[in-house]
């Protein structure tokens, strides 16, 4: 957060455009260990939403790589080092073939600017076509390709066009609509037709693989490829944003856009949090032909700090525990439990409207009404407080800040999935016996 030094020797404020969680309460975190967080009281609260913690906080195996790396050496990426190539080697095994050329960054946002550039260089268009809601990072340039975010500042730019989200739920066409992946493929067609006429050219289409802030949404089969080929043959390239999804996180693929079958292929992966397990390192994956144009402005690439020996020294030991601690198998496991639990809660509390997610990746979509799928966006609040004060962190997403979102390091487990729906059971049972207390009390 940023922080404001205040007059006359008061303690440090974090300013009004920073937010902290429970900001009436705030948590003072000073430890963690795997999927448990420890205030300077020594509180312990289990952390269901860290998915940059990807292998669970403080990772032994991983702390231990930085250290022993930080020991010999860190530089800039000038100078050869074994590092930086067996780390590209070994993410080119989890990725399909063609894309086989990694530009390492700092953060998710420096991966997306870059994946723009790439693709505007590549195509020598402008236009981006993007989901609603959908947020892909902090630079001027990802505020303007982000409509979570320009909304509320200098809004839509023309180069940019917004296409709805492919939500089943509550989006434009759902579950009971005879084919919602072509009716959803071909709005974006509708977006190309119309920004052609107009003369512009797509560049590139966006999206988080499972859009997140969006509402923790998982996009249909067969979505993805209906539109690269809308997009391809517009001249554009597909990109994939798995900075929030990737790296096992939903368990049977290693990447999320893997989902939509293995026919699918992006032009341009970007990757970032899970990464480093807390250590700032991401990626631009892509192909050879995008990178030698990228190549042919003459004007060479470079980032300071992308690639440093320790980053990719900690960026391999996350692999090596995924791998060895079988966290995808592990994901899927307590992923598929903690939807079934949720599965069941929902027959039993009303406000519970949906229940959607891969792995652990999941979203339960809290509504006011079962007909009209109102957002429960207060209801959703208090539960998250009320989760608090049982030490369990939980946050919210989607438009109608009503989705509760389950992201946790995947060291979570079966007993603490039980746990964080047992309490929920609790506490939505208070929350109906004090609605009908009070629809008594108006009563009479």
């Amino acid at each position: 957060p940023v922080l404001q030094r205040k007059p006359c020797g008061q303690t440090a404020a974090t300013i009004s455009s920073c937010k902290l969680f429970f900001p009436e309460d705030p948590v003072k975190i000073v430890r963690a260990k795997g999927q448990y967080i420890y205030d300077e009281h020594g509180r312990e609260y289990l952390d269901c939403i860290n998915n940059v913690s990807h292998v669970g906080h403080c990772h032994p195996d991983v702390v231990k790589a930085a250290h022993e790396q930080n020991q010999l050496l860190n530089t800039n990426s000038r100078y050869l080092h074994d590092n930086l190539v067996d780390y590209a080697k070994r993410l080119s095994k989890t990725l399909p073939e063609k894309l086989c050329t990694f530009y390492f960054l700092n953060s998710g946002s420096e991966a997306n600017d870059l994946a723009l550039r790439l693709a505007r260089q590549y195509t020598k268009h402008e236009d981006v076509i993007v989901l609603d809601h959908a947020y892909h990072g902090h630079l001027t340039s990802l505020i303007d390709i982000s409509p979570y975010k320009f909304r509320n500042l200098e809004g839509q730019k023309e180069w940019v066009h917004v296409a709805p989200l492919p939500d089943t739920y509550r989006g434009i066409y759902r579950e009971d609509h005879k084919d919602s992946v072509l009716a959803y493929a071909n709005e974006v067609k509708k977006i190309i037709d119309q920004a052609q006429k107009k003369g512009r050219k797509i560049a590139a289409f966006f999206i988080e693989s499972l859009p997140s802030v969006g509402g923790q949404i998982i996009p249909p089969e067969g979505y993805f490829q209906m539109i690269a080929e809308h997009v391809h043959k517009a001249g554009g390239v597909f990109v994939a944003d798995e900075i929030q999804v990737g790296f096992g996180r939903v368990g049977k693929c290693f990447w999320a856009f893997q989902l939509q079958g293995e026919d699918f292929v992006p032009d341009i992966v970007t990757m970032g949090k899970p990464m480093g397990n807390g250590h700032p390192i991401a990626c631009v994956a892509t192909t050879k032909e995008i990178a030698e144009a990228f190549a042919d402005t003459g004007v060479e690439y470079f980032n300071t700090f992308g690639g440093n020996p320790v980053s990719c020294a900690i960026g391999l030991a996350v692999l090596d525990v995924i791998e060895k601690e079988h966290l995808q198998a592990h994901a899927t496991q307590v992923g598929n439990f903690l939807m079934e639990l949720l599965n069941q809660q929902k027959v039993k509390h009303p406000i519970i409207g949906d229940v959607r997610g891969v792995g652990l990746f999941i979203g339960v979509d809290l509504i006011k009404d079962q007909e009209k799928r109102t957002p429960a966006t207060k209801e959703a609040e208090y539960l998250i407080t009320r989760f608090k004060r049982e030490y369990i962190l939980l946050s919210t997403d989607g438009p109608g800040r009503n989705v509760l979102k389950f992201k946790p390091p995947l060291c979570f487990t079966m007993d603490n999935a039980k746990l964080v729906v047992d309490k929920m059971d609790e506490i939505l049972t208070d929350m109906e016996r004090e609605k009908t207390c009070e629809l008594v009390g108006n009563h009479h």
